[in-house]
């Protein structure tokens, strides 16, 4: 070993020795370890893990929990608000292409995806927690008093690009604070998701029953209000949550993003600030830090905003065989859910309808009325995962694999839908099991990719979902979502992401993230 390599050694381990001491136990592994490559990046790691499991839980965290999740509501309220109000949209204004709404949410999340992914890497992450939110809050509002549809569906591409980095930052923001005895507490987090669905179904109940045009006769702006109300209405919701992130917290940039950029004294000033505050312990200094080298392998040699530095960010996702295997997996897990989420969800209203067709009710009352209670059930998907994913039975893999099985033996169940009550309690059952898996890959994604890279991973795995919900409006349009055909095709799909899930080579139960 080297002299350089032997003093890093001896300052990483005396470290943990001195916490073992205070009868503190940070004996954990991280996920994976790049020794080999970066040993400053990898000592470093390991001295800030070890900080931040000292600190442990703090109040802060409650309020991360919160301000990450309401990024998570957002994008899913989004996603919803363009299929509740596409029906009703297509009747006032009768476009060419029925799916023009659903084309630029997603193309404007697909923007925001890359554009927050890739930035967050190379200026931070708190520029991005702090704006995205507000830009999104804006165009809503804009989007309801859209005057024609070329300007509704360009109001909605910029929504949706304010929001379409709040998966990427809000699963980064939160996991790279966490003490890993509550990383599983990422997974619980997608519950915010299911909170954004139920709101987006409860405010579009009332409005979307009373205030829309009849789907034959004359349809305009005077008698089809309620998608103006709705987008209104939930515009200035997220704009509350825009306000609330700036004010209830003052965001410190992450610890393990400054990490990577040598940036040994600020990692060191923000835990230090937060064991202060909260009366907590925190033995790391900035000199125990630097005594661990340079970090190598985080930045690009040409500076930010940089090809070099964005091509660092794409080698470090595969710096080694085994790690290459997991990006990859994990973006065709992305890629598969990409499809087999929208054919489901964004089209629930028609299947919701159709079926009410066939079971002898499909008023406007019953469909949003189903279509609130479906949502609500939603939430609790994420918070039965967050319990099975921290069971070493199961552990994140596992979890994946269950819920996507069991949302297939669902799915396959629900084109047998004979009566009105087995339509609302299949499509309950669907929302609930499906939000099993999603809500698990939400926080294995970024458990199981570098810090110093992690951002960018997670947005090209968010970029490759949009890219297929672009594909899903297509499909929406030349089939025919009143038959069974895109339930079959949602349940085979499931089927492979069962599959993938159990070749996963990393297994983030009882370990860091590195």
């Amino acid at each position: 070993m080297a002299e350089g390599d032997h003093e890093r050694g001896i300052a990483a381990n005396g470290y943990a020795t001195s916490l073992s001491s205070n009868n503190v136990s940070y004996g954990k592994e991280e996920v994976f370890t790049l020794e080999s490559l970066d040993p400053a990046l990898n000592a470093k790691m390991h001295l800030v893990n070890n900080a931040i499991d000292e600190i442990g839980w703090t109040g802060y965290h409650y309020k991360l929990f919160v301000l990450n999740g309401f990024g998570y509501a957002v994008d899913s309220l989004l996603l919803l608000l363009q299929s509740i109000i596409q029906g009703q949209v297509n009747l006032q204004f009768s476009p060419p292409f029925k799916a023009g709404l659903t084309m630029a949410l997603y193309i404007g999340l697909l923007l925001g995806a890359l554009f927050w992914g890739l930035t967050a890497d190379v200026i931070g992450r708190k520029w991005a927690f702090n704006v995205s939110l507000l830009i999104c809050s804006v165009f809503t509002i804009a989007a309801g008093a859209a005057p024609t549809y070329n300007s509704l569906t360009f109001f909605i591409a910029l929504s949706a690009f304010g929001g379409g980095g709040n998966l990427i930052l809000d699963t980064t923001v939160f996991l790279e604070y966490l003490p890993s005895s509550k990383q599983w507490l990422l997974t619980l987090l997608a519950c915010w998701w299911g909170i954004g669905q139920m709101v987006a179904g409860l405010i579009a109940w009332p409005f979307m029953s009373d205030y829309s045009c009849p789907t034959t006769g004359v349809c305009n702006d005077s008698n089809n209000r309620g998608w103006r109300y709705l987008m209104y209405t939930c515009g200035a919701l997220v704009f509350l949550m825009s306000i609330a992130r700036v004010t209830v917290i003052r965001l410190k940039e992450t610890p393990k993003y400054c990490l990577g950029q040598n940036e040994d004294d600020k990692v060191a000033e923000t835990l230090q600030w937060m064991a202060t505050k909260y009366n907590r312990p925190c033995s790391l200094t900035a000199e125990q830090l630097r005594a661990c080298g340079q970090v190598q392998t985080s930045t690009g040699a040409k500076g930010k905003l940089s090809v070099s530095e964005f091509t660092v960010h794409w080698k470090g996702l595969f710096l080694t065989r085994k790690l290459a295997k997991s990006t990859c997996l994990i973006w065709l897990s992305w890629t598969l859910i990409g499809l087999a989420y929208p054919l489901y969800n964004v089209f629930l209203p028609t299947y919701l309808a159709t079926r009410g067709a066939q079971t002898g009710d499909s008023s406007n009352y019953t469909t949003w009325r189903n279509y609130a209670i479906v949502n609500m059930c939603g939430v609790w998907g994420p918070v039965l995962a967050g319990f099975l994913c921290n069971l070493p039975l199961l552990g994140r893999r596992g979890t994946m694999v269950l819920g996507a099985l069991v949302t297939m033996v669902f799915f396959f169940a629900y084109t047998q839908v004979r009566t009105g009550a087995q339509n609302l309690g299949f499509n309950c059952a669907i929302s609930f099991c499906l939000n099993i898996y999603y809500g698990t890959l939400y926080a294995y994604t970024p458990e199981v990719l570098p810090t110093a890279h992690r951002a960018t991973g997670n947005g090209i795995s968010v970029s490759f979902n949009r890219v297929m919900g672009i594909v899903s409006a297509v499909v929406g349009v030349y089939a025919n979502t009143a038959t069974p055909v895109p339930i079959y095709i949602c349940a085979a799909l499931y089927i492979v992401m069962a599959v993938v899930a159990a070749a996963f080579p990393f297994e983030p139960y009882g370990k860091r993230s590195a």
